[in-house]
């Protein structure tokens, strides 16, 4: 059974940061694509950031470039997004997921979705 966990939400203020971490089990990682979304209240949800299975290619929403940095650990099975200088507009629940092959911002060719985590961010 193929299980996503997402941890690392919590309140800030604008301007700080946050590190999010999404631990996989159930599945062969390296061989994943792994992506971050969001979806903020009454908003779809949206792509923020992608990195292919070997972590050499990544790809970012325009709204995270210069802000947010994607990673991932493959011995640890983890994904992380760091995110700094956050901004009111980040505030949103982030989720992660899971797709073999290569990378894509489209949600719906992900496999395999975390439960989210909470970011909220203050002005």
């Amino acid at each position: 059974q193929v299980q996503l966990v997402e941890t690392g939400g919590g309140s800030v203020q604008a301007g700080g940061s946050l590190r999010l971490s999404c631990a996989a089990s159930g599945l062969t990682f390296s061989y994943y694509a792994m992506g971050w979304f969001r979806q903020a209240p009454e908003k779809e949800r949206e792509f923020v950031a992608t990195i292919t299975w070997y972590g050499a290619s990544t790809n970012y929403a325009d709204s995270a470039k210069g802000r947010f940095t994607i990673s991932r650990d493959n011995a640890k099975n983890t994904v992380y997004l760091q995110m700094n200088s956050l901004k009111p507009e980040d505030t949103a629940v982030y989720y992660c997921a899971a797709k073999i092959g290569a990378g894509t911002s489209l949600r719906e060719e992900y496999e395999y979705w975390g439960q989210g985590t909470q970011v909220t961010v203050s002005s």
